[in-house]
């Protein structure tokens, strides 16, 4: 889904359902973060002379720079993350990965004419659509998190679903990533930004979906089906749609199915087998970790073990790295230890209480593969 598209439409048709805060705010909170937008965030962010920052043996570190440094900030400021990585993606998601694929091979061949033309500016920007998340990337922040004594979790599917089912679970406060689809799986609170670079200054954007639907006058469904017309990663948009006028036509007539029903296929074509159904299922029905399974603690630093890491491994600055650990230590065990241990808990989260009633219809769960930190 386009991440702008939905956010600007928010903003221009829900203003109330956005805020604007400083990190310290969230002082006592648990999140669960989507791990590989994090780290696409710090491949992207974490630059040097336009290029990814590199060991000797050519190995890319930005992602390792980013994921150390922003989460002992997030912890500095009061604030107990839980990381989650993306498990296997749904197969209808293969499309959008395909386009991806297609997306990057052109940005490589504007990429070398940029190059070839001396054009700095517009090769740093192809050179950005070349980021790629892996598998070994995923694999060393793992590492470094256990080290750093941060859980993590292992979704079995998309990592923003069950960032979602954890903040609806009242496990964590919110949801932390840039993806809009993180509200399309229900989850009541998104928080953009959390990640960012401190020297970006960028307020965090706080997102309420109770009061999204209120002020969009929709149900949950409605407004999964208005993101399915703006477009997601598992189907196209239909041409000639736009996010104004998808507003319209769901208030309208309730649905997709009766949208598509009453469009005129000259102006509006829907494409050929649009799977819009299955992508319904997809965000109301998704395949997610069991929050009741979740046993979230955060533990001590290993340092030397990530020294070893780190500096023996990766050629970061020893004295850096030890400084790094300090001020995680000192985050935990330090003057605020009481207040940090009282306020570690979900507070004033509208899910904070155990939901009741029957979990939705076909819903599936999946016992979570929790890492504890050491």
């Amino acid at each position: 889904m386009g991440i702008h598209g939905l956010a600007k439409l928010i903003a221009d048709v829900a203003p109330g359902a956005i805020r604007e805060n400083d990190i310290k705010s969230y002082f006592g909170r648990k999140v669960a973060v989507d791990a590989s937008m994090s780290i696409y965030q710090f491949l992207i962010a974490v630059r040097q002379g336009g290029d990814v920052l590199q060991n000797e043996e050519g190995e890319a570190t930005s992602h390792l720079v980013g994921m150390f440094y922003r989460t002992i900030r997030m912890v500095e400021n009061g604030i107990k993350p839980v990381y989650v990585f993306d498990g296997k993606p749904p197969q209808l998601k293969s499309g959008e990965l395909a386009r991806r694929g297609e997306r990057r091979a052109e940005a490589e061949r504007q990429l070398q004419r940029a190059q070839e033309a001396g054009a700095e500016q517009e090769a740093e920007k192809f050179a950005k659509r070349l980021v790629k998340v892996t598998e070994r990337h995923g694999e060393e922040c793992r590492r470094l998190l256990r080290l750093m004594g941060i859980p993590y979790l292992e979704a079995p599917g998309e990592a923003e679903a069950s960032c979602a089912a954890l903040v609806k679970a009242g496990k964590v406060y919110a949801a932390a990533t840039e993806d809009m689809d993180c509200l399309t799986f229900g989850s009541p609170v998104l928080m953009r930004h959390l990640t960012a670079s401190e020297a970006k200054k960028l307020p965090i954007q706080e997102f309420r979906l109770g009061r999204v639907l209120q002020e969009l006058g929709l149900t949950q469904e409605q407004f999964v089906d208005l993101c399915i017309l703006l477009g997601s990663d598992y189907c196209e948009s239909i041409r000639g749609i736009g996010p104004k006028r998808a507003v319209d036509l769901i208030r309208q007539h309730k649905s997709i199915e009766e949208i598509v029903r009453r469009l005129d296929p000259s102006k509006y074509p829907v494409p050929d087998d649009w799977p819009h159904k299955e992508a319904q299922r997809l965000f109301l029905e998704p395949d997610v970790l069991d929050p009741d399974a979740v046993e979230l603690r955060w533990g001590e630093p290993d340092e030397e073990g990530l020294v070893r890491f780190m500096c023996g491994e990766k050629q970061f600055n020893e004295e850096r790295v030890r400084g790094g650990v300090r001020r995680l230590s000192k985050s935990r065990r330090g003057s605020t230890q009481g207040r940090l241990d009282d306020f570690f808990k979900v507070t004033g989260c509208l899910t904070s209480a155990k939901r009741k009633g029957p979990e939705p219809k076909g819903a599936v769960k999946k016992k979570a593969k929790l890492k504890k930190g050491k």
